[in-house]
């Protein structure tokens, strides 16, 4: 094998992330909350930015697009978008604040705060009531004591019964079963709370709870000496009570509501996109340190600082524009697709991929992932995310393709017209879908039943 020197020539493509690249696509992939807490974050770290409060006559700023680098690549190519950028050629929109008890939302209190008035309004001694205030605070999102009545007796340095007392107190609040140890004594507290006298029913609870999730309801009916048809009864009862009595209260890290980024409205026969820009606030040069930057000697620290300052604040408008732009682009092509959705509900659903929008557009795959990445939007048929429109289908007979949205429509549908004594297996379901001219496998089937939370077959068969 012969080694040796010698000198060569290639070309080579590559992708230089620049920090106004990076910065672009992070404003892009960000939702409307978080962009909005980006901008008051760099309007703190960025004294050239404004918020554009008012106009400025005279002042009109424009983002020039000279001769760049040849070593860096800027966003607008990146995106393969052909949209101008000028920031300011649009006139600023004025719109009136309206302010409303219908822009504000009350406060939901937490299952804690709930318990604590139900305890204060009690006649109980004060020492039962602090030991009922710890309990409280150890109650998980659920509604159970997360809390053992030994380790708490440790901690309060009070006695084991006096726990068990106030533990008492506690479990008689509402929601009925509040605090309970496991989901035995839950469910029993709200048989006794009810008034049921049923010992069958208290058996149950107690000794076949596994057994009655696993629809063995011969083994019971056996062990409990009843028909098969009063098991039936007793399961009806149980379906009734709550085994996660705490799970319809709020908490404290709860999200009261959602930002659509954008408001598609039907108006004639067509849809159009409405991009909410109250999201962001709009930004804009102050012309204060505009003026200083222009009288100031270009070699000054000042004069080199506030340019750096100058550059970045106009990429920040340039990328928040950008930003926009695609989303924008995306949605109007969610729209062309997706019509039929907006005309029927989710009947019309069809399957959609992200290199469908993105060949549509113009763009890579990886810029639609970004740009729809926790956004919403606001439809005729209610608040989306737009993750939403982007599903997988199956193939029908016909060559066309059924979403899989739709799909689990119409076999929850189907399901829910069966004979509850003889109910459909999930093979006579894929049956049925392929008469529907739908190909769709058992093992499908029963995937899609198992996302919807329908139990299987020999679960849901009455007696």
């Amino acid at each position: 094998m012969q080694m040796n020197y010698s000198l060569t020539l290639s070309q080579t493509q590559k992708l230089l992330m620049t920090p106004e690249l990076r910065q672009a696509i992070t404003i892009l992939q960000l939702s409307s909350v978080e962009l909005f807490e980006y901008i008051e974050q760099e309007l703190l770290n960025n004294p050239l930015l404004d918020k554009e409060e008012e106009t400025y006559p005279g002042e009109e700023i424009k983002v020039e697009t000279g001769a760049k680098d040849k070593d860096t690549l800027d966003w607008e190519e990146y995106l393969q978008d052909s949209y101008d950028l000028d920031f300011l050629r649009y006139p600023r929109e004025v719109r009136e604040e309206e302010n409303s008890f219908e822009n504000f939302i009350s406060a939901v209190p937490t299952l804690q705060e709930h318990l604590v008035m139900q305890l204060r309004l009690a006649p109980v001694s004060k020492k039962v009531f602090k030991i009922g205030v710890f309990l409280i605070g150890n109650l998980d999102k659920n509604g159970y004591l997360a809390v053992g009545v030994d380790e708490a007796a440790k901690i309060l340095k009070v006695s084991e019964k006096e726990v068990e007392e106030a533990l008492k107190v506690i479990q008689s609040f509402d929601p009925p079963g509040i605090g309970a140890r496991n989901i035995k004594e839950c469910l029993l507290i709200q048989v006794e709370q009810r008034g049921i006298k049923d010992l069958k029913l208290r058996a149950l609870i107690e000794n076949h709870l596994n057994d009655l999730a696993e629809a063995k309801y011969t083994k019971i009916a056996e062990r409990l000496n009843i028909p098969l048809s009063r098991v039936q009864e007793l399961k009806d009862i149980v379906l009734t009570l709550d085994p996660k009595p705490g799970r319809n209260f709020s908490t404290a890290n709860e999200t009261q509501y959602i930002i659509p980024d954008a408001v598609i409205e039907r108006v004639g026969n067509e849809y159009v996109v409405i991009m909410n820009d109250s999201v962001a606030p709009r930004l804009s040069i102050n012309p204060y340190y505009r003026s200083l930057l222009l009288s100031e000697d270009k070699e000054s620290l000042a004069s080199k600082f506030l340019t750096r300052k100058l550059e970045s604040a106009l990429w920040l408008i340039k990328s928040i524009e950008q930003r926009r732009m695609t989303l924008y682009k995306v949605i109007k092509a969610i729209i062309d697709v997706q019509r039929e959705f907006l005309d029927y509900g989710i009947s019309g659903l069809k399957p959609l991929t992200l290199k469908q929008i993105a060949d549509k557009i113009g763009v890579h795959e990886s810029t639609v992932s970004r740009a729809i990445s926790g956004k919403y939007v606001q439809t005729p048929r209610g608040v989306f995310e737009l993750k939403f429109f982007f599903k997988n289908g199956l193939e029908n007979l016909n060559g066309s393709a059924t979403s899989s949205e739709t799909i689990k429509k119409m076999l929850k549908e189907m399901i829910s017209r069966e004979d509850p004594y003889n109910p459909l297996s999930d093979q006579k379901i894929s049956d049925n879908f392929k008469k529907n001219g739908i190909i769709i496998s058992r093992r499908t089937v029963a995937k899609y039943r198992e996302e919807l939370g329908i139990p299987s077959s020999a679960k849901r068969k009455r007696y």
